[in-house]
């Protein structure tokens, strides 16, 4: 996705492009290398005062940006400029101890888990909007007749509510998933160079556990920097979320063309669909969504692809993940956005729902007239009678109800009354009603606990 798709000058961006800037994480850099320095003066690694020092000067807007990219021209080295200008602001005798003991991946990786939590932050605050919205739509459309579908092809009616309950009930499984992933995820690495601990001996550990304290993070059992499948299981949960995404962009998209046109996703007044066909109302933002979606699965191979690190590290793979990583989360955040856009302004046609359920002439009633006429003389047998009368109205367009009522397998146990009250569309809709009121209420719950932050260290422990 782009910022400089046409949709963009009508959605409000998340803001996700702006995490993923240098600028964004190398501040979260600077905070680990901050959290590095206050866990080891707590274990009297290094002085308490250097510590202190370590942590008042990790601000970017302290340093010399000329001065680093002047160094990364010359090391062509990620982390190695900014601990040089570090330690230069903080000066002697304490500019010595910075990034003592670790090694540039324990860094940039806690440090771009910082910034993923930051995402992640904003991604349930946008399903948390996109489940509100769905609730009102589940509950305006729960007893809103619309024709079930499946393999493409008339199957027995539904009501809209009901279609979305379906996807409040996907988004609601994706945050638990987010939920539940969160403390394997955000974990701090501090291994050293090959994640034996090696430089800072039975009091790595502690280390490490402290740098996470700080952080907010969990602590990683063993920091190998071979190791990511839990960075990867983030990519694929994004994966699993475009996949929902995707669909309801697609199912909209459908239901919004001409030969449906039983929905219609938000067109602002004065937006143009073609220079050259002035009628178009085109599906730009499901479009986006949709694309979004592709975008972001297409990622889930790649980052699997980097769980594949060779002996105990590999910058290749350490590139594919953070690639995967950054272009993954920058779509979703596009994608969520534009998802909320529809779901908050998508237009229903009540009208043409109902015209497009009676387009088969009462076939989609074939299900009801079979179980009816069951009881009395067997599901196979009705069966049987019900799908002679079906087939001939489909192939000779010829009217459903005439056709039962003129079998006599049929007329023995129904009349004509009776089965025109069976042919009836709205009074065959099941739990659908149920289940879309029951959806928008568990939506509504759910999005009253996104979006909030989960509970961190207090502002005076926590690196900003």
């Amino acid at each position: 996705m782009s910022d400089t798709l046409p949709t963009a000058t009508r959605v409000s961006d998340p803001g996700i492009r702006a995490l993923y800037r240098l600028e964004n994480r190398w501040q979260a850099w600077l905070d680990v290398e901050a959290a590095l320095a206050r866990a080891q003066a707590e274990l009297g690694i290094i002085p308490p005062p250097a510590a202190a020092a370590i942590a008042a000067a990790a601000r970017l807007d302290k340093m010399d940006r000329n001065r680093i990219d002047e160094a990364l021209a010359r090391t062509g080295h990620t982390i190695v400029p900014l601990v040089w200008e570090l330690g230069r602001i903080v000066g002697d005798p304490h500019g010595g101890w910075v990034h003592w003991g670790a090694t540039t991946q324990n860094i940039t990786q806690t440090g771009d888990l910082l910034v993923l939590r930051q995402a992640h932050d904003v991604f349930l605050r946008q399903i948390g909007e996109i489940l509100t919205a769905m609730a009102d739509l589940a509950d305006r459309g729960a007893d809103l007749p619309i024709a079930g579908r499946t393999h493409g092809q008339h199957a027995v009616p539904a009501t809209f509510g009901y279609k979305v309950a379906v996807w409040i009930d996907e988004l609601l499984r994706h945050t638990e998933r987010f939920q539940q992933a969160a403390p394997r995820l955000f974990v701090a690495m501090l291994g050293g160079g090959a994640g034996t601990f090696a430089s800072l001996g039975q009091n790595g550990p502690a280390v490490q556990q402290g740098i996470g304290r700080l952080l907010g993070f969990g602590s990683m059992t063993v920091p190998s920097r071979a190791i990511g499948d839990h960075l990867a299981e983030n990519i694929m949960l994004l994966g699993l979320l475009a996949a929902t995404s995707g669909k309801i962009g697609r199912e909209i998209y459908t239901l919004m063309k001409t030969e449906f046109a039983e929905l219609e996703e938000p067109v602002p007044p004065g937006t143009v669909g073609s220079s050259t066909m002035p009628q178009k109302r085109n599906p730009k933002l499901c479009q986006d969504i949709i694309a979004a979606a592709a975008d972001i699965r297409s990622q889930v191979p790649l980052a699997l692809e980097a769980m594949m690190t060779e002996h105990e590290a590999d910058r290749t793979t350490s590139l594919m993940m953070d690639t995967a990583e950054q272009r993954a989360c920058i779509a979703t955040g596009d994608m969520l956005a534009r998802m909320a856009e529809v779901m908050r302004g998508l237009q229903l046609d009540p009208d043409r729902m109902r015209a497009n359920l009676d387009l088969g002439g009462g076939l989609i009633m074939a299900e009801a007239v079979m179980l009816q006429l069951g009881g009395p003389i067997g599901r196979q047998h009705a069966h049987d009678a019900v799908y002679d009368a079906a087939q001939q109205a489909f192939v000779e367009r010829r009217p459903f109800g005439e056709l039962l009522a003129a079998d006599s397998r049929v007329r023995a146990h129904l009349n004509a009354n009776q089965i025109q009250a069976l042919l009836d569309p709205t009074a065959y809709t099941g739990l659908c009603a149920d289940m879309a009121r029951q959806g928008a209420a568990r939506a509504r719950q759910a999005a009253q606990h996104l979006g909030r932050p989960a509970a961190r260290p207090a502002a005076t422990e926590q690196p900003t």
